[in-house]
C-alpha cells in the first residue's frame, strides 16, 4: 500500500508560488583591501507569473544581513563621581550589518504577523537570551544596540527605497559601510500582497578580505603572539618617527 501511495505522489502536480522572484545583483562578492572605503549593491529583479496580475498592490521588501555576533551590552551610571557598570544583558545574536528596504511605508508593506514569522525588521533580527532578574527593562539594551548602529550606518531602514514598475520590475540600491565584517551576507527578497508574504527569495553576497588585510586577519587568528609583537613594534616606530619629525620642525 505504501508503495502505491509513493508512486501516486510522484505523479501528482507540485503547486508552485503564483509569483516568483527572478533577481539580479550588480555584484555577488565584495573584496576588502587596504583601500576599501565602502561599496554599493544594486539589486534588480522581475516577478515571474503564470497567472494574471492580482488586483491588490505588490509590495517588495529587501533585507541584507551580515554575520551575526553575540554581544554583552552594559549600562553605566554615574555613582560617587565615576561611571560604573550597573547592569548587563547578553544579546545572543546581532547582525554586524542589517539593511531593510521597502517599496512603500513599512506598515502598509508588511504586517506584524509576517514580520514576526520571517524576522525581517531590525528588532526582530536581534535575538536576546534574556536578562538577569534584576533588570526590568531588558528591551532597552537591544534598543541601544540598534540606536548606536543606526548612527554608524551599520543598521539602515529604507522605506520607499525599492522602485516597482508595472507590478513586475523592481530595483533598489543599498550602501555598505567601510567597516564590513567578513562573511556571508544573507540577502532576502519578500513579495507581499495586503501585508502578507506571497513569495520569498534568498541568495548570498560573499564579503572577504584580500591582500594585506587578509594576511593581517589570518595572522591575528593563527599567531596572536607574533601579531601582538608586530603591532607593538609598529607603534614604537610610529611614535619615534613622530617625535623625530616634531624635533626637526622645532629646529626649522
Amino acid at each position: 500500500m505504501k508503495t502505491v501511495l509513493l508512486a501516486l505522489a510522484l505523479f501528482l502536480p507540485v503547486s508552485a508560488a503564483a509569483e516568483e522572484v527572478v533577481l539580479g545583483l550588480s555584484r555577488n562578492s565584495i573584496s576588502i583591501d587596504t583601500t576599501f572605503d565602502g561599496s554599493q549593491i544594486l539589486l534588480f529583479g522581475a516577478i515571474k507569473r503564470e497567472e494574471a496580475i492580482p488586483v491588490s498592490d505588490l509590495g517588495v521588501v529587501v533585507a541584507i544581513a551580515g554575520p551575526s555576533q553575540p554581544l554583552d551590552v552594559r549600562r553605566k551610571e554615574r555613582r560617587f563621581g565615576i561611571w560604573v557598570n550597573v547592569d548587563a544583558v547578553e544579546v545572543d545574536a546581532a547582525p554586524s550589518f542589517y539593511a531593510v528596504a521597502t517599496s512603500g511605508p513599512w506598515s502598509e508593506t508588511l504586517s506584524q504577523v509576517e514580520d514576526l514569522r520571517h524576522k525581517i525588521s531590525i528588532p526582530r533580527a536581534i535575538r536576546s537570551v534574556g536578562a538577569p532578574g534584576g533588570v526590568v527593562d531588558s528591551q532597552s539594551f537591544s534598543d541601544a544596540v540598534i540606536r548606536i548602529r543606526e548612527r554608524s550606518g551599520a543598521y539602515q531602514i529604507l522605506e520607499g527605497a525599492v522602485e516597482v514598475s508595472e507590478q513586475t520590475l523592481f530595483q533598489t540600491s543599498i550602501d555598505l559601510p567601510a567597516n564590513l565584517t567578513e562573511g556571508d551576507y544573507v540577502t532576502r527578497i519578500f513579495l507581499t500582497r495586503d501585508g502578507a508574504v506571497v513569495s520569498r527569495y534568498e541568495t548570498i553576497i560573499d564579503v572577504r578580505k584580500v591582500g594585506l588585510e587578509r594576511w593581517l586577519f589570518e595572522l591575528s587568528r593563527e599567531n596572536a603572539f607574533l601579531y601582538g609583537i608586530m603591532s607593538l613594534v609598529i607603534a614604537i616606530a610610529a611614535g619615534w618617527g613622530a617625535s623625530a619629525a616634531f624635533r626637526l620642525l622645532r629646529r626649522v
